[in-house]
C-alpha cells in the first residue's frame, strides 16, 4: 500500500534539507611550519623542493631537449619539434625521445638542489649584510645577487652531467650503451676536462637565465597580487595562490629561454666539436660562433621558449607545492601594508 499524500507531507516537514559538501578549498592558507625561516633546516628543505623541481621537469621535458639538442648542432636536421619527435620515434622508437634521460635527471636534481638551496641561503645572507631596510628598498639586487651566487655553485654540480647529455643526445653515432659506460668513455678519452670544458658557457647561459627566473618570478607574483588581486596573499587558499605561482612561473620561464639560448646554443655545440691540440676552450667558442653567425645562435629558439616556459612554471609549482606540504609559505614578495 503507498503511503498518502498528507503523509509524504508529513515527513517531508521533518527533514534536513540536503546540502553537497564543497569540494572547492575555501580556508586562505596561512603558513604554519616549525621550520623557522632563515634556519638550516629551512634551507635544507628548499634544497630538497629543489631536487624534485629540477629533476623532475627537466627529465619530463627530455624529448622536447632532445629535439632542440639536434637542431642547435644540425639546424636543418628537423623542420619543428613535432617533426623531431615523429622521426625519432620512427628511427629509434618511443624510448629513444628519453636518450640522456638518466644524466638529465641526476644532473638537474644536483642542479636544483644547489640552485633553489643555496638561492634561500644567499638571500638571507646578503639580506642580512646590508641590513633589513636596505633589502626591503634594493629587493631586486637581492634578488639578482642571490640567484647569480646560487646559479654558479649550482652548476658545478651540474656540468658533469650536461657534458654526459649532450654527447649522448647529438652525436651522429650511438656515444655509449648506458650511464656508466658514457663516462667511462669521457673519462678515458678527455679526462676531467671532458666533464668540465663546457663549464664557462653554462655559467654564461645558466647564470643570466637564473638571475631573470628568480627576480622576475619574485617581482611577477608581486605584481599579480598587489595589481590584478584585491586581497594580500595570506587571504588566498592553497590552491589559489600555487595558481599565482605557476603564472608568474611561466611569464618568467620566456624571459629565461630568450637571454640563456645563445648560450645554450653554445653549449650543445661545444661538446660536439674536437679541440685542436693547444687550443683554448675561450678560442673554440669564438670559431664556434663565427661559423655560426648571428642567425645560428638562434637556432632552436622556438621549442626553448615553449620547453623552458613549461619547465619554469612547473618547477615553481612543485617546489612551492613541495613547501606548502611543510608549512612553509609559498615563494614571493608581497609589500608589506602600508602603515596608517
Amino acid at each position: 500500500m503507498l503511503p498518502s499524500a498528507q503523509a509524504l507531507s508529513a515527513f517531508k516537514a521533518t527533514q534536513k534539507p540536503f546540502i553537497a559538501s564543497s569540494v572547492v578549498e575555501k580556508k586562505p592558507f596561512v603558513a604554519h611550519s616549525t621550520i623557522e625561516v632563515g634556519s638550516p633546516r629551512y634551507f635544507y628543505t628548499c634544497a630538497a623542493g629543489g631536487v624534485l623541481a629540477c629533476g623532475l621537469t627537466h627529465y619530463l621535458m627530455t624529448p622536447v631537449d632532445l629535439v632542440k639538442c639536434r637542431m642547435q648542432v644540425n639546424k636543418s636536421l628537423y623542420s619543428g619539434v613535432f617533426d623531431g619527435f615523429k622521426k625519432i620515434a620512427s628511427a629509434e622508437g618511443a624510448r629513444g625521445l628519453y636518450l640522456g634521460g638518466a644524466p638529465t635527471l641526476l644532473g638537474y636534481s644536483l642542479q636544483g638542489m644547489g640552485k633553489y638551496g643555496f638561492y634561500e641561503y644567499f638571500k638571507h645572507l646578503y639580506g642580512g649584510f646590508v641590513g633589513e631596510e636596505a633589502a626591503a628598498k634594493y629587493k631586486t639586487m637581492l634578488y639578482l645577487s642571490a640567484s647569480a651566487s646560487a646559479e654558479f655553485i649550482a652548476d658545478i654540480m651540474l656540468c658533469p652531467m650536461e657534458a654526459l647529455k649532450i654527447k649522448m643526445q647529438t652525436s651522429t653515432t650511438p656515444f655509449a650503451t648506458s650511464f656508466l659506460g658514457g663516462i667511462r668513455k669521457i673519462s678515458a678519452a678527455e679526462g676531467l676536462n671532458g666533464f668540465y670544458k663546457g663549464l664557462t658557457p653554462l655559467w654564461l647561459r645558466q647564470i643570466p637565465y637564473t638571475m631573470v627566473k628568480f627576480a622576475t618570478f619574485e617581482k611577477t607574483v608581486e605584481a599579480i597580487y598587489k595589481h590584478v588581486l584585491s586581497k594580500p596573499k595570506d587571504q588566498y587558499t592553497k590552491t589559489q595562490q600555487l595558481g599565482v605561482t605557476f603564472a608568474a612561473g611561466y611569464f618568467a620561464g620566456i624571459f629565461c629561454a630568450i637571454v640563456s639560448h645563445p648560450a645554450d646554443t653554445l653549449v650543445s655545440k661545444l661538446n660536439n666539436v674536437a679541440k685542436a691540440e693547444g687550443e683554448s676552450t675561450g678560442a673554440i667558442a669564438i670559431r664556434i660562433l663565427k661559423d655560426l653567425g648571428f642567425s645560428g645562435v638562434w637556432a632552436g629558439l622556438t621549442p626553448r621558449i615553449f620547453m623552458i616556459g613549461t619547465l619554469t612554471a612547473l618547477q615553481w609549482f612543485i617546489y612551492d607545492s613541495f613547501k606548502v606540504q611543510t608549512g612553509l609559505p609559498t615563494t614571493g614578495a608581497v609589500a608589506a601594508p602600508k602603515k596608517e
